[in-house]
């Protein structure tokens, strides 16, 4: 035995003095042998806890004393090999018996040093197999482990790339995401920001997307949390716009703002330029695997390509769909939305209503005032039109100093009352350049389709368009309701 270690712990239960020493002498110092002696045989609850000796040496006397119960608790000891002791009086136990009661093999006595020494070699060879075949088993149990864990994540990443192709909005992206990620983390928020900036732009506007239904201040933390990703991802933006991810289903009202431990911060990168960040927040404090970071790395890598993509198709789209100077809708967007509407509008037999605005005197403005006063009127047009509509409701710069609104859902007397209204801001809204204030006005041409009604989309825009030039033959700064004899109509002066 070599120095410092200690002698290998084997078991005799019930051995006599004789059989003690036979095997403590064939062993030698490199085992000890620990006799219990009959009336103290270690109970069950012993055996389960404690020593692990490598063999056990039992007496065929002793064991048939041991009551059933008792002996399944020997037989379950996993690590300790059971060796069989017969005396040359007892009848030969069958193999069949041995292997059957748990015992590895049988010594019949005298115990010599050469039967104790190849019993042991047999438990030393046994106990080593079952050690190879446990450690193969773990093994084999942690592959299957981390196959099932890589497979989980290749699903992720898939389902995260097929969710990118579904849709070019932003929101629907980011609530696919939300969704998607839930594979990954226990995620409960996933709110972004996006930022553009544009070379020698003095101001940066930013995008947030928040979830759909948030209490004023846990709005305003992720408002400031996520503001503060951006100034330090180099986008220092200086105002923001929110925009809110709603799914189908109304989710409950979130009142937690970014809580420490539990966000995950992910910048968005076009090239070597940071253009946003998504944040996600889980119900517990995130601890990722190497792997899991990795895997979501991949995945922030693809969704932030399909993130940008999706924001240029927006500002491309915008810019086909929009009006250059005053950023509402063009003709080209009108005409295609009044064809949408008039078909819902025959389909569900709801009501519809065209507004056809003209800025009067108009020429006038640009030749007093220059022409970046006349734009100035438009853009100012624009924003009170944008200012004054409902989400659903369109306006669009229909040409010139034309402009057109297209109120769904809306019948004549309130699509009347709102022309008054717009009419009215326009009057009193002060218009210029620098020093140079000034009024215009405007006449509004009004027509509308009942409920029901079967009339084609000419028909609404001409009677739009009568309406408003029989208020510019009428003294302008009017409202004029198609096929009504007398209508809304204040001059200047009035």
């Amino acid at each position: 035995m070599k120095r410092g270690k200690r002698p290998e712990l084997m078991w005799g239960l019930g051995l006599n003095e004789s059989e003690s020493a036979q095997i403590q002498e064939a062993t030698g110092p490199a085992f000890f042998l620990r006799n219990f002696q009959n009336n103290a045989l270690p109970r069950a609850r012993e055996l389960d806890k404690g020593e692990k000796p490598s063999a056990a040496w039992i007496p065929w006397r002793v064991w048939n004393a041991i009551p059933e119960q008792n002996r399944e608790a020997f037989r379950s000891l996993e690590q300790t090999q059971r060796i069989l002791i017969q005396e040359d009086s007892d009848k030969p136990v069958e193999i069949e018996e041995v292997l059957e009661e748990g015992f590895l093999t049988v010594v019949r006595t005298p115990l010599t040093r050469a039967k104790v020494q190849d019993a042991l070699f047999r438990a030393k060879e046994v106990t080593s197999l079952y050690s190879d075949i446990y450690r193969m088993t773990e093994e084999i149990f942690l592959e299957r482990e981390l196959l099932a864990r890589k497979t989980d994540q290749l699903l992720f990443l898939n389902k995260v790339l097929s969710s990118a192709t579904e849709t070019m909005d932003p929101a629907g992206l980011l609530l696919s995401a939300k969704n998607d990620f839930r594979m990954l983390l226990p995620v409960r928020q996933l709110n972004a920001v996006f930022w553009q900036r544009e070379p020698e732009q003095e101001h940066v506007d930013a995008e947030i997307f928040l979830d759909c239904r948030m209490s004023p201040q846990a709005e305003a933390s992720w408002a400031e949390f996520l503001m503060q990703s951006a100034a330090r991802m180099g986008g220092k933006p200086d105002s923001y716009r929110v925009h809110h991810v709603c799914g189908p289903e109304t989710p409950a009202l979130e009142t937690d703002g970014p809580a420490q431990g539990r966000v995950v911060a992910l910048p968005l990168k076009a090239g070597d330029q940071y253009y946003g960040c998504m944040a996600l927040q889980s119900d517990q404090a995130v601890r990722l695997g190497k792997d899991q970071i990795q895997t979501l790395h991949a995945a922030v890598n693809h969704l932030g390509l399909a993130l940008r993509n999706a924001l240029v198709f927006r500002e491309i789209k915008m810019r086909a769909d929009r009006d250059g100077l005053t950023r509402i809708h063009n003709r080209r967007s009108f005409d295609e939305r009044l064809v949408q509407e008039l078909k819902r509008h025959q389909r569900y037999r709801q009501p519809l209503s065209l507004l056809m605005l003209d800025v009067d005197h108009f020429k006038q403005v640009n030749d007093t005032f220059g022409h970046q006063a006349g734009d100035e009127v438009l853009r100012r047009i624009g924003q009170i039109l944008q200012d004054s509509l409902r989400s659903m409701d369109l306006a669009a710069r229909y040409g010139g100093e034309e402009f057109a609104v297209l109120l769904p859902h809306t019948p004549e007397k309130d699509s009347q009352k709102l022309a008054e209204r717009i009419r009215k801001r326009i009057e009193d809204t002060d218009f210029g350049l620098s020093a140079k204030d000034f009024r215009v006005t405007a006449s509004i041409g009004v027509a509308a389709l009942a409920a029901g009604s079967l009339q084609k989309e000419n028909d609404l825009v001409l009677k739009a368009d009568q309406a408003l030039y029989t208020a510019k033959h009428n003294g302008r700064n009017m409202v004029v309701v198609s096929g009504k004899k007398k209508s809304r109509a204040r001059s200047m002066g009035e």
